[in-house]
C-alpha cells in the first residue's frame, strides 16, 4: 500500500475472523498472497460476535495476525482497526514490534479509539452498543469519547518513542512507564506506518497530525458522500497545521456482496469519486472458494480499468 504512488488507487481484503476458523482465514489469505492485485489484508479487534447468534465463534486478532504473519510472504497486514482499550500502550507496543519482525516489515499499524460509553440514543444502553456487552463480558471499563481519543493520542506518543529510542520514561494523564525498553525494534523504520480509523472531528484532527493512512467505514454503512464530506474536513485540518493533504492515504471499508459485482463495482467507484485512495474489500463469511480471485476478476481489474481510462 505505502509502496504505491499517493495518487494510485490500490485495494486490500478483509476477513473478519467472526464464526470462521483459522484454516478459513488461512486459505484466503494465501490465496490474496499469490495475487498482486491485492496489496493486503487485514482483521478486526473484538472478542465477542458483533451481530447474530451471541455465542459465534471469534479469534482473537493480535494473535491470529502473527501466525498470518508467519505463513505470508508479501501482503502487508494489520488489524483494521486495533481498538485501543484491550491492551495497554506499551503492551501492544511490543506486540506490535513483534508482528512488524515475524513479517519481516509488513506490519500497518491501524489504530482506532475502541469502545466507548455513547450518548443516549446513540448506543448507549446493553443491545444497542455491541461493546457495552463486549467490555463487560472481558472486564474492560468504557470510557467517554473525549478520554478514549486522549488514550489514543498517548498510546500513538508511547509507540512512536517504542519505535525509535533505546530507553525513556512516559509520565501521561493515564499512563506511566519508567525505563521502558523495546528490543528488537521494527524492521520498519522509524515504524511502521500509521493508520487511523474514525471520522469524528477529535479523531480526525488526530489524524492530520500523526497518520499516514485514514480510515472509515463506507457503504452500507456510510455513505459516499459522508465519506467526501469527511475527506474535506480532514484537508482542512491538514491545512491549519501546514501538512500537505496529498501525503494522507485515505482508505475506506467497503463490505462486497457476492452476488451483485456491478453494485459492488460502481460503489467502489462512488468512493474513488470521492477521493478515496485505498479500497478494502471486506469479504462476507463463509468464504466462498477463490473468493481473491473473484474479487480480483470481479471488482478490482474492472474498477481499475475503468478509472484509467476516464
Amino acid at each position: 500500500m505505502s509502496d504505491q504512488p499517493r495518487s494510485a488507487v490500490t485495494f486490500g481484503i478483509k476477513t473478519t475472523p467472526m464464526r470462521v476458523t483459522y484454516d478459513d482465514v488461512l486459505r484466503v489469505w494465501l490465496e490474496a498472497d499469490e495475487l498482486t492485485e491485492i496489496s493486503d489484508a487485514w482483521l478486526w479487534d473484538h472478542l465477542l460476535p458483533l451481530g447474530g447468534p451471541s455465542d459465534g465463534v471469534v479469534l482473537e486478532g493480535w494473535t491470529l495476525l502473527s501466525a498470518l504473519a508467519a505463513r505470508t510472504q508479501r501482503l502487508r497486514l494489520g488489524l483494521l482497526v486495533t481498538s485501543n482499550r484491550i491492551r495497554p500502550p506499551a503492551v501492544l507496543g511490543k506486540i506490535a514490534t513483534t508482528v512488524d519482525v515475524i513479517s519481516r516489515g509488513r506490519l500497518v499499524m491501524g489504530l482506532g479509539v475502541g469502545g466507548t460509553v455513547q450518548p443516549p440514543g446513540a448506543g448507549g444502553v446493553v443491545g444497542e452498543n455491541p461493546a457495552v456487552a463486549e467490555f463487560a463480558a472481558y472486564g474492560l471499563p468504557l470510557v467517554s469519547p473525549t478520554e478514549g481519543v486522549a488514550r489514543l493520542e498517548e498510546t500513538i506518543s508511547i509507540l512512536k518513542r517504542m519505535w525509535t529510542e533505546d530507553t525513556f520514561d512516559f509520565h501521561g494523564r493515564y499512563t506511566t512507564l519508567i525505563g521502558n525498553r523495546n528490543e528488537p525494534k521494527p524492521v520498519q523504520r522509524p515504524g511502521p506506518p500509521l493508520l487511523i480509523g474514525g471520522w469524528g472531528p477529535r479523531v480526525l484532527r488526530l489524524v492530520a497530525q500523526e497518520a499516514d493512512i485514514w480510515n472509515v467505514p463506507g457503504p452500507p454503512h456510510r455513505s459516499a458522500e459522508f465519506v467526501a464530506e469527511r475527506n474535506h474536513l480532514l484537508d482542512e485540518y491538514c491545512a491549519a497545521i501546514g501538512r500537505d493533504p496529498g501525503t494522507l492515504v485515505r482508505s475506506v471499508q467497503y463490505i462486497v456482496s457476492y452476488d451483485d459485482p456491478a453494485g459492488d463495482r460502481a460503489a467502489v467507484l462512488e468512493l474513488v469519486a470521492a477521493g478515496v485512495t485505498h479500497v478494502v474489500l471486506s469479504l462476507r463469511s463463509p468464504y466462498p472458494e477463490g473468493v481473491a480471485s473473484r474479487m480480483v476478476r470481479d471488482v478490482i481489474t474492472p474498477v481499475l480499468t475503468e478509472i484509467g481510462a476516464s
